[in-house]
């Protein structure tokens, strides 16, 4: 240990080979479609001879006790991977007597890891940390498993530790189609060798016409909400571009107006329309954009459990088998959908989008980068309200009541924010009503003084005026510009609602209470400190336990987002800069100051 305090930690170096072994596996092109999560296995978990067990669902679990090079975990990697690719931990490819709980029988294991074994010999990808035999036998795996119960494993193929896969349910394994994976891989794989020898590649390159081509003309020709977004929708289907993105079936650029369509995908005509309407609707809501300061995967799942259930109700095409759906959210937001669904990252984050397993189908830029010339907004806004609108005039079926709302919100500018905060005053401060009464003359009426006219009586009874708190951010980092036109709108619509006073507390690194000021006076006394760690609580639960404080008495927040967490007990709302988030989720409406 220094002198000046602890050691620095020093890298473990069997963690590094191990990560390197694994990272050789996923940049070869026959494994690039496949994503392994990988943790430590405890102390007492895997015996000593196991070097690595899989789940069904890809979960790799290493044994920390193991210490090898990087080509030999390399081989270990490889060799969990084609468990799966192969289809072993399937049960629907194996019998009963092969499924012993969720571990494969021994004979059925020994006779997959030669199967699996004798392919990487072949591959020459790492090295093999046990010696191989220098023959192999022919037969496949049921056949080896069936002579191998009957005469006993030879000890020459008898795998050492634990059987290295686990076999899972039906479900799984139809959520995870990783035999189709591997496929897309041997097809990428294929494409690069002739990339490097040179030879010019025939078959799945550049557009292939397909079942997608016909399912996007029977949008332009039978389907009129989707049918102007069909027209402007370009469909590319190229295998190496589809490997080069990770791109399992689909996945669209909403700014390039493309969908990618993987041509390995083996999809039936109805099942290519609910793609194709799946992608056209991630583009035309612009889900993308909408995404804001959510992780951008979680909020693709939750669009996608939406655009699901959307397209299950209204009967369009077949969806494909391993898609995102769930009853239980029908009739909700994707706002909604990801509050809900954001509290278990962990399962989340093994779910399959159309473009694969753990990752969004929703492209941030098109492959290539392609300029774009015209407002998407616009042109989406549009191509959906046109649809809607021919759609319900020709009376062409049911549509969810979620999905006509959001396309007559897109067709709806939203209001700015200064005019949803005096919408906020308005439903919280009526102005008082002013009567006339003929017990007080009108003074105004110099010219006809014979005339009788009454005046504006105000009532002469005490009687308790409205007002409310404000809660405001005096630290360094506020924009002194935009806290000078929310305090001026403050003013404004409080005077214009005879709101005579407001109750103010600054808050920097601590609360001060500068007690009750006329509303048009705020902005003059405000002092924007430079301090940091702006604490706004102390704030809040003064207003809150003040006794000249009414205990109806809403409170606005004004704030940068750079705050602590709060709690607010009673109506409020927050005024925060354009582009701010607030480090929780507030419970009151947020204004985004423009």
């Amino acid at each position: 240990m220094s002198r000046g305090g602890r050691a620095k930690a020093k890298a473990d170096p069997w963690r590094a080979e191990m990560r390197k072994g694994f990272g050789l596996v996923a940049a070869h092109p026959l494994f690039g479609f496949f994503r392994l999560y990988l943790e430590e296995a405890g102390a007492d978990e895997l015996s000593h001879h196991t070097w690595a067990v899989i789940d069904d669902d890809g979960d790799v679990r290493v044994n920390p006790g193991r210490r090898a090079p990087a080509e030999e975990w390399a081989w270990v990697s490889a060799h969990l991977v084609l468990h799966l690719g192969f289809g072993h931990a399937d049960p629907r490819n194996c019998a009963p007597k092969d499924v012993d709980g969720d571990r494969p029988d021994p004979a059925y294991h020994a006779a997959c890891c030669l199967a699996v074994d004798r392919f990487l010999v072949t591959l020459k990808l790492g090295r093999s940390p046990v010696p191989q035999p220098a023959e192999w036998p022919e037969e496949d795996e049921v056949t080896l498993s069936e002579r191998w119960r009957r005469t006993g494993i030879p000890e020459r193929f008898r795998p050492a530790g634990e059987p290295d896969f686990r076999i899972g349910g039906v479900e799984t394994a139809e959520n995870h189609d990783f035999p189709f994976t591997f496929a897309c891989g041997v097809s990428g794989a294929a494409g690069a060798a002739l990339d490097r020898a040179g030879q010019p590649r025939t078959p799945v390159e550049g557009h292939v016409k397909g079942p997608w081509d016909t399912a996007l003309r029977w949008f332009v020709s039978s389907y009129p909400l989707l049918g102007a977004l069909a027209a402007g929708m370009k469909i590319v289907s190229d295998a190496e571009l589809a490997r080069g993105r990770q791109i399992a079936v689909a996945a669209v650029s909403a700014e390039a107006g493309e969908i990618y369509v993987n041509p390995l995908a083996t999809l039936g005509e109805e099942e290519w329309r609910f793609v194709l309407a799946h992608e056209m609707l991630h583009a035309a809501l612009r889900h993308g954009e909408r995404a804001g300061m959510r992780d951008a995967y979680l909020w693709n799942v939750a669009c996608d459990y939406v655009i699901n259930g959307w397209l299950v109700e209204m009967g369009v095409g077949v969806m494909p088998e391993g898609l995102l759906f769930d009853q239980s959210l029908s009739g909700l937001s994707a706002e909604a959908v990801y509050d809900r669904i954001a509290t278990d990252l962990r399962r989340l984050r093994k779910l399959g989008t159309l473009r694969g397993r753990g990752l969004g189908d929703l492209l941030d830029r098109p492959p290539g980068d392609r300029g774009c010339h015209v407002d998407l907004d616009e042109y989406y806004r549009n191509a959906l309200c046109t649809g809607l609108a021919y759609h319900e005039s020709a009376g062409r079926g049911f549509l969810p009541g979620g999905l006509v709302q959001e396309i007559r919100a897109l067709d709806q500018p939203p209001l700015p924010w200064d005019a949803r905060l005096a919408q906020w005053f308005d439903e919280r401060f009526q102005p008082e009503e002013k009567r006339r009464s003929y017990a007080r003359a009108s003074r105004r009426q110099a010219s006809s003084p014979g005339i009788p006219r009454p005046g504006w009586l105000r009532p002469e009874e005490v009687v308790r005026r409205p007002t409310f708190g404000v809660v405001l951010d005096t630290s360094g980092s506020m924009d002194v510009k935009l806290l000078g036109k929310a305090l001026g709108a403050i003013a404004s619509y409080a005077a214009a609602r005879d709101v005579p006073r407001a109750r103010v507390v600054f808050c920097d690194a601590a609360a001060y209470d500068a007690g009750y000021l006329p509303v048009e006076d705020i902005a003059g006394k405000v002092r924007v400190r430079g301090r940091g760690g702006t604490m706004l609580q102390p704030g809040i639960r003064l207003l809150e336990n003040a006794d000249d404080f009414p205990p109806d008495g809403p409170i606005l927040v004004i704030t940068d987002g750079a705050c602590d967490v709060l709690r607010v007990r009673r109506d409020h709302a927050f005024l925060v800069p354009p582009g701010a988030a607030l480090p929780f989720r507030p419970r009151g409406p947020v204004f985004a100051m423009k």
